[in-house]
């Protein structure tokens, strides 16, 4: 059995790694705007499901794929397009509580099984030093909310509910779950 993790980001490879699980790369290419008036649990539903679909694999392989959005007040906030946007990004959630949430699909022997997870995370309020000096001292443009939550960001966060590595970008225990429900043991 091949395990194969179809994403790009380095915190999924690293999270995934942290189980002991062996497995190779694959980043697929799929469109990932939101469509008219879909809701984030369903967005990132349907990329997941997108990535895993769009991997080629064997019949004994084991297909992960997962995507992650921030939701403030019902709006999805995706990765940010320029640094102004990082900045609006990170000013809007100073000081709120947002939603982190993140679909998991797993495919394997012709089957699938996906869900989404959700934690929420609360900032503490940051002035426009602080953010302006996060923004230029991080990367942040290709995080979903414009920031990580295991590195510096990680001073912004008064509290979470739920997940710490579901805000990393790939809710471990769920991974596991999905794919037990696969009849696919990862952690053996």
């Amino acid at each position: 059995m091949r395990v194969i993790l179809g994403s790009s980001s380095v915190r999924r490879r690293e999270l995934l790694g942290s189980l002991g699980v062996a497995f190779d790369l694959a980043s697929p290419d799929i469109e990932e705007t939101p469509l008219a008036d879909e809701s984030a649990e369903t967005y990132v539903l349907r990329l997941a499901s997108e990535k895993a679909a769009a991997i080629e694999s064997g019949d004994d392989d084991v297909v992960i794929a997962a995507d992650t959005t921030v939701v403030l007040n019902g709006e999805i906030i995706g990765k940010p397009v320029d640094r102004a946007d990082a900045v609006r990004i990170l000013s809007s959630l100073a000081g709120q509580t947002h939603q982190v949430l993140t679909g998991v699909a797993i495919a394997h022997a012709g089957r699938v099984a996906a869900a989404v997870e959700t934690t929420l995370v609360t900032f503490t309020p940051l002035s426009a030093a602080t953010i302006e000096w996060y923004v230029d001292h991080h990367e942040v443009l290709d995080k979903a909310g414009a920031y990580g939550m295991q590195g510096a960001a990680g001073a912004f966060v008064e509290r979470i509910d739920g997940s710490p590595s579901n805000v990393i970008g790939l809710p471990l225990h769920l991974v596991v779950a999905l794919a037990e429900r696969l009849s696919v043991n990862l952690l053996a």
